[in-house]
């Protein structure tokens, strides 16, 4: 009989998450199985938001926005225009999945040639603009050499570095030739930089219009304050809200009140420090996805004293990351271990062996270096990362311990990234990450990367990057980027603090699948992928 009322109730799971079933019934038939009243009712409410529904209004609190914003995703800095204008108003070639893979997007295909140096796409029948005209190659054509050439301000301008051409083969279909193989190469052209934009008469991308192909048309775009978006009845998938509304919210304390008060249904990066009394409240819910971004103290490995190998691994060894964990960032983040690479993409390591905290074994290396002591500058700023003075202090603090004086320079918030970043010799950073180990590497630890933050130029790691970025062999791909994650550990400027955590919260009235790490807000594709509860 109970093995029936259980069949029965999974049954009635089924139909709920369809709504196809009331709640009465659904509670008079689960307390029938043995289950509470709660219980029922948190198993229908689990059921009923289980899968997606169309309908309703979405709203938006997010931490980033700038009245410089334009519609021109060349100049995209993340936050609401690559959360509103790309994620909900536009698509790229590709895109990143919940589990790291890549997937076409407008392309329905993507196959390589010739050692990956030569890659075919072909544009999904049937996807159109805003206006109803069709996506054909020439449109992707302009999208992406908007991006291209050597007087291009773009964001995406290093990671088509190797394009040498870009041409249509057919109508439907485009044709990729790079100066080397690249077997990563559709992950790139997920960026949200490269949105695709109508090509003008003359090859030139049109981005003045928000005329684009994504699941939202751009009603209203007030940069540095907020994006309205409506559902676009022709996109080349279902689309499960009727509007999205994004507001830009900067205050942290803002935008969490506005959560509480039911201003606005979600809010990204939430006070860590105060995140125990979202997650008390009945009515919100608490994501927290570990994605690539990791926060950073970095040493430029040109200058003096950072020059010397000992020294930096005297100061690897003389931070305690797991006390930064617990005072700075609530114990949420986790202690990472001077290695770019996140745990959770393909390719990782953990390079041996671990820096922790080891006062005696620092001053050991110090010594290495012809040292008793050390003394040096440390320029922080909030702006880096949430946190970044608080853990600078605590650092000075552990490497006391080491002989090592760290003088912790509290430097402006507002000139942070002009005047300190990549300018002094030793300071605080952030980064998202990437989705691929050659995307990360080729930005920022390659001898030429446009972001190549310590300075660092080791020939074995250079060489190794541009075999592995050709090589088709997982197993001899794994290898190599192995090798390189050893070598940034082992020689690098890099001090990896933290692994960090993407912390939003949301009312009970909107719902999701599985969150997709390789950017906030579900890699920036929120509009398009959560739904009403």
């Amino acid at each position: 009989m109970m093995d029936d009322l259980s069949r029965k109730l999974q049954q009635a799971g089924a139909l709920a998450a369809r709504n196809k079933v009331s709640r009465r019934d659904f509670m008079q038939l689960a307390m029938a199985t043995g289950l509470t009243a709660a219980g029922a009712g948190t198993l229908f409410a689990t059921a009923a938001r289980a899968e997606p529904k169309k309908g309703g209004s979405f709203r938006i609190g997010i931490y980033h926005g700038a009245t410089t914003d334009t519609l021109d995703p060349a100049t995209y800095s993340g936050g609401m225009v690559a959360t509103a204008l790309w994620g909900g108003g536009a698509n790229s070639l590709t895109e990143v999945d919940s589990k790291g893979a890549v997937n076409g997007d407008i392309a329905e295909t993507f196959e390589p040639s010739d050692g990956a140096r030569k890659w075919m796409f072909k544009i999904r029948p049937g996807v159109t603009f805003h206006d109803g005209k069709s996506v054909t190659a020439k449109d992707v054509i302009a999208s992406i050499r908007h991006h291209m050439g050597p007087d291009t301000k773009s964001g995406a301008k290093s990671i088509l570095a190797s394009v040498l051409d870009v041409r249509e083969d057919n109508a439907s279909t485009v044709v990729f030739e790079l100066s080397e193989g690249n077997a990563d190469f559709p992950f790139l052209l997920s960026d949200y930089h490269l949105a695709i934009m109508q090509a003008n008469e003359n090859g030139t991308a049109n981005w003045q219009t928000p005329v684009r192909t994504g699941p939202f048309t751009i009603e209203r775009f007030e940069p540095g304050v907020r994006t309205l978006l409506k559902r676009n009845p022709n996109y080349h998938r279902d689309v499960w809200f009727d509007d999205v509304t994004v507001t830009v919210i900067a205050d942290v304390a803002a935008r969490t009140n506005a959560l509480l008060t039911g201003a606005v249904d979600y809010i990204d990066r939430c006070e860590l420090k105060t995140l125990n009394l979202l997650e008390r409240n009945s009515n919100i819910e608490v994501d927290k996805v570990t994605g690539y971004g990791h926060h950073m103290f970095i040493a430029n490995v040109t200058q003096a004293p950072f020059d010397n190998r000992d020294v930096r691994t005297a100061l690897k060894y003389a931070i305690d990351r797991e006390d930064i964990v617990r005072k700075v960032f609530a114990g949420v983040y986790s202690p990472a271990n001077d290695n770019p690479i996140a745990p959770t993409l393909q390719y990782a390591i953990d390079p041996q062996p671990v820096h922790k905290y080891d006062p005696e074994r620092a001053r050991s290396y110090l010594k290495k270096a012809g040292l008793d002591t050390l003394s040096i500058d440390l320029s922080v700023s909030d702006a880096a990362f949430a946190g970044a003075v608080d853990a600078a202090l605590l650092f000075k603090e552990h490497a006391k311990a080491a002989g090592i004086e760290i003088n912790v320079i509290r430097e402006a918030a507002d000139s942070y990234w002009d005047n300190v970043w990549m300018k002094k010799s030793f300071s605080a950073t952030s980064l998202n990450g990437r989705a691929t180990a050659d995307w990360l590497f080729t930005t920022s630890y390659a001898a030429e990367a446009p972001w190549n933050e310590t300075s660092w130029k080791n020939p074995r790691f250079n060489e190794l990057l541009v075999q592995a970025r050709a090589e088709l062999d997982q197993e001899k791909r794994a290898a190599m980027y192995a090798e390189m994650q050893q070598l940034v550990h082992d020689d690098g400027g890099l001090i990896n603090v933290v692994w960090s955590t993407y912390v939003s919260a949301h009312s009970k009235n909107v719902a999701h699948g599985e969150i997709a790490a390789n950017w906030e807000n579900d890699g920036r594709k929120i509009p398009a992928r959560w739904w009403t509860a």
